[in-house]
């Protein structure tokens, strides 16, 4: 979405500006907001995609979810209040990148090297691994009930959140040829019938599991259980991998992080110093990370 701007606009671009802000939830007169003390200060401008529970999702019209506490945390760091923005999951990087409508992004977004190049990351704060969601009535091989391998998504529709990286690495596993630069390897499901479906979120792709248009959807280990959990009818299991010359079945994994524009240093330390301290194991071997995920997935004690 990066523009190139000639200076001849930019008292135009001054006024379309403001409305872009306003647009956000921003508040009135531009991106600044009372911090209670008479003192004006920029208002944190975070964009997330909230379909994706327990990272962020709608309670009612609020978003809420661990991403949103961790990032009112770090408001809380620097005496700077929060908004959150809901847009299309594969806007949020190139926003952050522009740096014009939002100064960060938080949705559960994996680190990879194209993203790495447009943004800059925190600290990874979450390993996940990737699911796969199935109707109960339908037959899937699986490993001992225990996890499911990617070779046996053969000829079957696949359903993903678009620039999730379910869909990178569905896209990948298809389409994928060595002689091809962008990929470099052979994928799985090369010429193997299988076919990638995109929709806007994980719980449309699990409804169209429902209604009998897709096999499965791939996607993040915790969306996953949540759709299952709060959907009657539904299975997921994790996607491996199958070893190969005898080595054992590895976990399609990915690792978490908050991104935000290059340059914003100080936005960047804080969110790291927030997730260093949310991070430290207790007496039982949990964080404040495990206990927010136990939280918003509803299984608190």
């Amino acid at each position: 979405m990066k523009k190139l701007l000639s200076i001849i606009l930019a008292g135009m671009m001054l006024a379309a500006s403001a409305l872009v802000f306003s647009s956000c939830g921003k508040d009135e007169g531009g991106k600044t907001s009372d911090t209670g003390n008479g003192e004006k200060k920029d208002a944190i401008i975070v964009q997330t995609n909230a379909f994706f529970a327990p990272f962020e999702y709608y309670d009612g019209t609020e978003i809420v979810g661990v991403d949103v506490d961790v990032m009112n945390k770090v408001g809380e760091k620097l005496g700077r209040k929060i908004e959150f923005t809901n847009v299309d999951f594969q806007a949020i990087v190139d926003n952050v990148a522009a740096g014009k409508v939002c100064d960060c992004g938080a949705a559960g977004i994996t680190i990879t090297p194209d993203r790495s190049e447009k943004v800059d990351f925190s600290t990874p704060y979450y390993t996940s691994v990737q699911y796969v969601i199935w109707s109960e009535d339908a037959e899937m091989n699986t490993v001992d009930d225990k996890y499911v391998l990617w070779d046996d998504l053969a000829g079957k529709k696949i359903g993903v959140q678009t620039d999730t990286t379910g869909n990178i690495f569905v896209d990948g596993e298809i389409n994928a040829t060595e002689d091809n630069e962008d990929y470099g390897y052979n994928g799985v499901l090369l010429d193997k019938g299988a076919t990638l479906v995109n929709f806007d979120n994980a719980q449309l792709a699990a409804d169209a599991v429902r209604a009998n248009q897709i096999d499965v959807v791939v996607i993040d280990e915790l969306p996953a259980q949540f759709i299952t959990d709060k959907n009657d009818g539904f299975k997921c299991l994790p996607l491996y991998y199958a070893g190969k010359d005898g080595e054992e079945d590895t976990p399609t994994t990915e690792d978490y992080a908050i991104c935000v524009t290059k340059g914003n240093d100080e936005l960047l330390k804080a969110i790291n110093e927030v997730l260093a301290d949310m991070m430290k194991k207790d007496d039982n071997g949990e964080n404040e990370i495990d206990r927010l995920l136990m939280k918003h997935m509803g299984l608190e004690g």
